[in-house]
């Protein structure tokens, strides 16, 4: 028979109440553990060993945060955690293999058996045996095979697996830490200050092996371990700053994917992309834009549609200083723009091409296949932006992308912000030779044969060579001409 016992406490102005029971239940909520839990939190269903820790727990539901810490600015309820955390600013329990510190010696020593070399993980999943160096990864981890998420939002009806991740969360909404910027709204105020410098731009700590400087000094300690390459992939040379990120990334070389989605049994090597993937069967779509109403799925994509409206543009080619909002668009901007790497071959020709992609519409010239077919009618087409086009003009589905300067119409938004670029005389595109500029990269990258000596363009007729291939066409008819045949100039 339960035993059930209701107090109520005297906290500040209001009061607290809390139950207590005693039941089988309180074992099998704990099965790594074989203490009976009695005192249960009526507010998070928390379970204590102990009526005074269930006093000290209850703090958090109802006291004021009265103690900031003088550093950072984090507050506590107690002084007690104050002190505690204020070790983190003193260096006192600092791990000497990556830097971090911590607010007491036992979260030191279980932190250090991230780097032990003897792995040492005591806690094990009773569902499929895996093994964790604390208790808290292992509890997250359970949650994996229950999929329980206990705490909504009031605001937004979002849910989360614990209450610290929904105290956190629930920061956006009173916008305790907004940036007065933009507008962002964030969890905590570590994560605000972070943000801060993003429109700033600084980045005041340096590695001292290679110079690279970043904005606060947890991307410098993480940045800092890959020149020790203690954690490093054997197979690609990747460096990472604690084991467990290695071994996620090994799973990825090994093919190894633990995790299914339920619905189109598709694996993935880590449960954080299976949580990504399931939001595209849901349609949930959690991070809304507070200035247009703009859904995403992703936090990330938030992070970077938010650039649309502060126009912020943090990645800069150092060869052209042309910004980009991600570090993607710039790694393809250098290397279709300022590389002459092209390491895809044709098989049918020979001809190179700097990607995959390239190299597979070309391929369709030789094979003559057309992958893409309109639903309305029999015609096919060989690339993705000619159906749109065939859509737009036969069948008017779609959407026109009109100039605002001549109403010219086009069927995608790039082609649009191209032809704008003309009427505004940006040219972008900066010849290192010459100081020519051009509106598109591949403008520039005709123009960079002036200053070549090769000549890659061949006559059929006479085997005269050239550098552009508009040179070839009208010498080829001319070739033709003296030869008595009426070749058109296409």
């Amino acid at each position: 028979m339960n035993n059930v016992l209701h107090c109520v406490y005297y906290a500040g102005e209001s009061f607290y109440e809390v139950k207590t029971e005693a039941d089988s239940n309180d074992i099998a909520e704990h099965p790594h553990d074989d203490k009976p839990r009695p005192y249960v939190c009526m507010v998070c269903d928390k379970r204590f060993t102990a009526k005074q820790r269930l006093n000290h727990h209850k703090i958090s539901h109802t006291a004021e945060k009265l103690y900031s810490c003088t550093q950072c600015g984090k507050c506590f309820a107690r002084r007690f955690y104050l002190s505690k955390h204020m070790n983190v600013h003193s260096s006192r329990y600092k791990c000497t293999e990556c830097g971090k510190c911590f607010p007491e010696k036992q979260a030191l020593n279980t932190h250090q058996r991230i780097h032990s070399g003897s792995g040492e993980k005591p806690f094990e999943c009773y569902v499929c045996s895996k093994r964790y160096t604390t208790k808290g990864a292992l509890k997250t981890h359970e949650l994996v095979h229950t999929g329980e998420k206990l705490y909504s939002c009031p605001q937004c009806g979002k849910r989360f697996v614990n209450q610290y991740y929904l105290g956190t969360h629930i920061n956006i909404h009173t916008s305790k830490y907004k940036c007065p910027e933009c507008g962002k709204c964030f969890h905590t105020n570590r994560a605000f200050n972070n943000h801060k410098i993003t429109h700033t731009g600084e980045k005041l700590y340096s590695c001292t092996e290679c110079g690279k400087r970043f904005p606060n000094k947890s991307y410098l300690r993480a940045h800092v371990i890959s020149h020790s390459s203690k954690y490093k992939c054997t197979e690609c040379g990747k460096c990472f700053n604690m084991n467990r990120a290695l071994i996620v990334h090994r799973q990825r070389h090994l093919g190894e994917k633990l995790f299914e989605c339920t619905v189109c049994s598709k694996r993935f090597t880590d449960f954080r992309d299976l949580s990504q993937h399931s939001r595209i069967h849901s349609g949930e779509k959690p991070y809304k834009c507070h200035l247009c109403s703009k859904a995403f799925s992703q936090s990330g994509s938030l992070n970077i549609h938010m650039r649309v409206h502060t126009g912020d543009k943090p990645y800069k080619c150092s060869l052209c200083n042309i910004g980009f909002t991600q570090s993607g668009n710039l790694q393809k901007h250098n290397h279709y723009v300022h590389s002459n790497s092209k390491p895809c071959e044709c098989p049918y020709c020979g001809k190179r091409f700097k990607s995959k992609y390239d190299l597979e519409c070309h391929v369709r010239i030789h094979t003559g296949a057309k992958p893409y077919s309109c639903r309305h009618c029999s015609d096919r087409f060989t690339s993705l932006n000619k159906l749109k086009l065939h859509l737009l003009k036969s069948h008017n589905e779609g959407t026109w992308f009109t100039c605002n300067i001549c109403q010219k119409k086009f069927s995608n938004s790039s082609n649009l912000k191209l032809h704008i670029r003309r009427h505004e005389g940006v040219k972008p595109y900066v010849c290192c030779e010459c100081s020519m500029s051009f509106c598109t990269a591949g403008e520039l990258q005709g123009h960079l044969l002036v200053h070549s000596d090769v000549k890659h363009f061949c006559c059929g007729s006479c085997g005269k060579y050239f550098k552009c291939k508009i040179s070839v066409k009208p010498h080829f008819k001319k070739c033709c001409d003296k030869l008595g045949f009426n070749i058109p100039l296409l």
